[in-house]
């Protein structure tokens, strides 16, 4: 026998060898592979979506605030899966080894894009622990309230996807979670101009609170940009775990809990970008483990604690446009660790703080808008860290301060609007690791300097909206880093030379453009901006441009055809063309479907353009072809550009029938703006469960028949305008299902009957504007106007004025019931209406004295109370309606004298013509004791079979679209909220 001692001498190694094939074969045969039905789940999720990348590259339409750069870097992770694989080694997949469930999924940036529906196979996953699917684009889908059965959950990250509705109750149900992410759902849109912003996830208070009161382990809690709009629960204090807390955006309303600055392990707070939330700084606490403070927007005052200097681990602090005020304690300077420092638009006064000198680690500093005064402090090399300064609006210097060339590691440096009316400064350009310079909107006259060729890591170059003469300088287009120039709205002539730019921006300068063809040796630019530059002709190097991303020609006078060569144009990477605002008449040899393969937008609005309507690229989210001369129908193809979003083509002479494939498209349709054209037939029948438009619009065409009841499925409809048609129908009760509802204008068809029935309830707790003017409508109903990017008509001042959208939405209230059959009353609660500008009720059968409570009306500037049969004087209180620039009081049954003083003192007779018994200065009937009418003038009608309108006339109701029962207004106390609701949130 071999002893122990011996077999340990001579066969150890075998025996560890043994050992190790042992344990390994073992721990080998434990590590389950991917479970069946896991697979299974996953390549069922993999069917439920299309690929497709978001965009993001436009400032224009997205900022980088919106979509960080990280979104460069995205790739469709689920085009790897393969099914004879294992799941488990699939990318973005993490499995539990003990037994093969997946645990992990990773799918962020991922290129998916479509519906995320209830029965998704992603519910399936129910052991489930970290979910990421940030930045994919949900076409606008809800959050599936099967959410709340991944009870496993410990991270969700739903960001950026483009999801909207309610956040479901559903979601609080997942306890287990240490991270909440469901920030930046919403999407912004041009319509011809105009900048629309959309919130798309909405937050109620009870389903916060019981989110805050279930989520106890939660350690990050982000919600940007979710719409909250009420006051956040005191329970929040109580995450005692609470490590970052995101809620910028969020139209929070009330007073913020000082308590949560103080919570244990608090080390991220945001709540910028709200403009109503109301706090004051606390007293920190020693060792605060705060590191990150955004505070940006919001309405926090008073004076900035001596407290500060208890934070010593802050790194950000971004106090910009708040009301805090004073001056800045000297305390701030012992925050050694600080690196990022913004107080641009404050309050804080005094002399630029010498302090900051002291803070030896900034790399960011702000001062920007601020009323911060004297010089800048001497530098010592202090700030040698310094890469980031702005300092906008703030030095009324005539010449930039030659202290900025001490700061040797300035990366950038923004001076704009800051009236230097020197030469470029020379001595700049030894600061040469400036990548960008921005002297926007200052007064710099003369030529830039050769010398700028020194910066040799000089990115981007703003020189726009100043006084630069002659031609851009040659150097400029040598320097190995410059890709983005930006020099509209100076002066600057000459031809131009390129070389290494890849964005160049010179609209608004009379440059002149090569017609020679330029050879394939100059930059390949990704954006091109020539807006506004007295173009004639598409410039000639615009034919080599392969590689041409985005590409502005608008607001030049480039007439004529669209050449059959700039359909080549970054055929493969165009993905923003703007052409409107041009005089072009026709596309050369245009193919069936324009050809650019990546195309997002395209704007061909305000030119001449004739012919049959264009198909855009299959690949386009939004289409603006509005005020052209575009004939004939629109083609069925239209419907095989299946991802858009934006359709305006109003303003064309186009016929036919709305196509019905159109809202086949619903899903992903959000504004089909299709008003000012010959459109005929009826609207089509049939629009689809998880219909997405925001804005319906056909004002101004022949449309017939009814508004088709399948319309209540689009459950996002904000605006709905079918004014000016030949529609004949009852009114549409049943669209009370579309709770978003704001705009409904169903002026000047065929529409009759009653507005008010007493067996249905009918309430749009949202409804903005209603406009039944022009219909046969009888009974007694409100309504205000128009709606839509463009254009409106309103009768107001006794003509047809044409009014922006956006002044409708920000700055006009106005109630038109002009035209129709409405008698009885007007209600002395239309009074409580504070913020109406225009009040037109005439052409009616209303039956009543005129009441004193317009009087309160103070913003009206038009008041048409004319044809009707109004009886009794004309209130005294109405001499109050200071801003009253219209008053038609004309074809009633007034009498007595015409009240003095105030606007009546400067409206004509023709203002009270009709009325034998009134009398005043302003006719030719004077007053006197002989010929005030008596008491024996006045008589009550008779009201007639029917509901008397004693109501507020709004359609902010939950009972009528016109009307709020005046005891319902009272009794509830909902005066001050319909007037703030009605007045204030449309002046924003």
């Amino acid at each position: 026998m071999f002893s122990m001692g011996k077999m340990n001498h001579q066969y150890l190694p075998l025996f560890l060898a043994s050992c190790f094939f042992f344990i390994s074969h073992s721990q080998a045969s434990c590590q389950h592979h991917c479970l069946p039905d896991q697979s299974a789940h996953l390549l069922q999720l993999r069917q439920e979506f299309v690929e497709k990348r978001m965009y993001t590259k436009y400032p224009e339409y997205y900022t980088y605030y919106d979509f960080p750069d990280y979104y460069n870097g995205s790739y469709p992770k689920m085009k790897s899966w393969k099914a004879d694989s294992d799941c488990c080694s699939w990318d973005g997949v993490t499995c539990d080894t003990e037994n093969g469930e997946v645990i992990g999924l990773d799918l962020s940036n991922s290129w998916l894009y479509g519906p995320l529906n209830s029965n998704s196979s992603l519910f399936s996953l129910c052991h489930l622990r970290k979910l990421n699917l940030d930045s994919n684009n949900f076409s606008s889908s809800t959050i599936p309230s099967e959410f709340g059965q991944l009870v496993r959950l410990t991270h969700l990250n739903l960001s950026f996807s483009f999801l909207h509705g309610r956040i479901p109750s559903g979601i609080s149900w997942l306890s287990n979670l240490v991270s909440l992410d469901l920030s930046f759902n919403y999407f912004k849109y041009n319509v011809g101009g105009d900048y629309y912003d959309y919130k798309l996830l909405d937050l109620r208070r009870i389903d916060l609170e019981e989110l805050v009161q279930n989520m106890t382990y939660l350690r990050e809690l982000h919600l940007g940009d979710v719409n909250i709009s009420s006051s956040l629960p005191q329970s929040l204090a109580n995450l005692s775990s609470l490590t970052s807390l995101s809620l910028s955006g969020c139209n929070l309303l009330g007073e913020f809990s000082l308590n949560i600055f103080l919570l244990p392990r608090i080390q991220s707070i945001d709540l910028s970008y709200n403009e109503e939330l109301v706090a004051f700084l606390p007293k920190f606490q020693y060792r605060s483990s705060l590191k990150k403070l955004h505070l940006r927007a919001t309405n926090f005052s008073g004076e900035f604690p001596n407290s500060v200097d208890s934070l010593g681990s802050l790194n950000v602090s971004d106090l910009s446009e708040t009301n805090l005020f004073g001056e800045l304690p000297d305390s701030i300077s012992n925050l050694k660790s600080l690196n990022y420092l913004n107080l641009e638009s404050s309050n804080f006064l005094g002399a630029i703080p010498s302090f900051i000198r002291n803070l030896s680690q900034l790399t960011y500093l702000s001062l920007s808008y601020t009323n911060f005064h004297g010089q800048l402090p001497s530098t010592s090399g202090n700030l040698a860290k310094l890469t980031y300064l702005r300092l906008d609006k703030i030095l009324y210097n005539r010449e930039v301060p030659s202290i900025l060339g001490n700061l040797t590691q300035l990366e950038l440096l923004s001076l704009s609007q800051n009236n230097f009316d020197s030469c470029f400064p020379i001595w700049l350009t030894n600061t040469t690791n400036l990548r960008l310079i921005n002297f926007y909107g200052n007064q710099l006259k003369g030529p830039i300097p050769s010398e700028i060729g020194r910066l040799s890591n000089l990115s981007s170059l703003f020189l726009s909206h100043n006084s630069l003469t002659e031609a851009i300088p040659l150097i400029l287009f040598t320097i190995p880093s410059l890709s983005r120039l930006y020099l509209d709205h100076n002066q600057l002539t000459g031809p131009l030379k390129f070389q290494n730019l890849k964005n160049l921006d010179l609209s608004g300068n009379k440059v002149l453009v090569s017609k020679a063809k330029i050879n394939s040796t100059l930059p390949k630019f990704s954006a091109l901006w020539l807006s506004s530059c007295n173009l004639l002709e598409f410039p000639a190097f615009l034919e080599a441009q392969n590689e041409l991303q985005t590409s502005d020609l608008s607001n030049n006078t480039i007439e004529g055809n669209i050449p059959k060569w700039f359909w080549n144009v970054g055929k493969e990477t165009l993905e923003y063309l703007n052409l409107s605002c041009n005089h072009l008449s026709k596309f050369e040899q245009p193919p069936v479907v324009l050809p650019w393969k990546n195309m997002h937008l395209l704007d061909l609005s305000s030119n001449m353009l004739q012919g049959s309507f264009p198909i855009p690229p299959l690949s386009t989210q939004y289409f603006f072809a509005s005020k052209n001369k575009l004939t004939g129908s629109i083609p069925p193809m239209i419907c095989k550009v299946h991802a858009l979003e934006v359709l305006d083509v109003s303003n064309n002479q186009l016929t036919g029938q709305i196509p019905q494939c159109l809202l086949n498209l619903s899903n992903s349709l959000v504004v089909l703006a299709m008003k000012n054209n010959h459109f005929q037939g009826n609207l089509p029948k049939t629009f689809k469960n998880g219909c997405s438009l925001v804005t319906l619009d056909s004002n101004h065409n022949q449309i017939r028949g009814k508004i088709p009841r399948s319309l209540v499925k689009c459950r996002m409809l904000e605006v709905l305008n079918l004014g000016n048609n030949k529609l004949n129908d009852t009114f549409p009760f049943w669209l009370e299902s579309l709770s978003e509802l704001k705009i409904l204008v169903l002026r000047a068809n065929a529409f009759h009957g009653p507005i008010w029935e007493p067996n249905i309830r009918f309430g749009l707790s949202k409804l903005h504007v209603v406009d039944l003017s022009h219909n046969n409508f009888f009974g007694y109903m409100e309504n205000v106007s128009n709606y839509y990017k463009d254009l409106m008509t309103i009768v107001n001042k006794g003509v047809e004025l044409e009014l922006e959208l956006v002044k409708i939405l920000t700055i006009f209230t106005a109630i038109d019931l002009s035209n129709n059959k409405f008698y009885g009353e007007i209600p002395d609660s239309m009074g409580n209406l504070k913020a109406l500008i225009v009040l037109n009720l005439s052409s009616n059968n209303f039956t009543s004295h005129i009441p004193s409570s317009l009087g309160n009306l103070i913003e009206l500037e038009s008041l048409d109370l004319s044809r009707n049969s109004l009886f009794g004087e004309i209130p005294q209180q109405l001499t109050s309606l200071t801003f009253l620039q219209y008053l038609n009081f004309s074809q009633n049954q007034l009498f007595g004298p015409i009240p003095q003083g105030g606007q009546f003192l400067t409206f004509q007779s023709s203002s009270f013509d009709g009325n034998s018994g009134l009398c005043g200065f302003q006719l030719s009937k004077k007053c006197g004791n002989n010929e005030i009418p008596t008491s024996e003038m006045r008589h009550e009608s008779s009201l007639g079979e029917g509901f008397g309108w004693k109501v507020v006339v709004i359609g902010y109701a939950c009972r009528l679209v016109i009307g709020l029962l005046t005891r319902h207004v009272v009794t509830s106390r909902r005066i001050d909220w319909l007037v703030r609701n009605f007045g204030v949130n449309l002046r924003r």
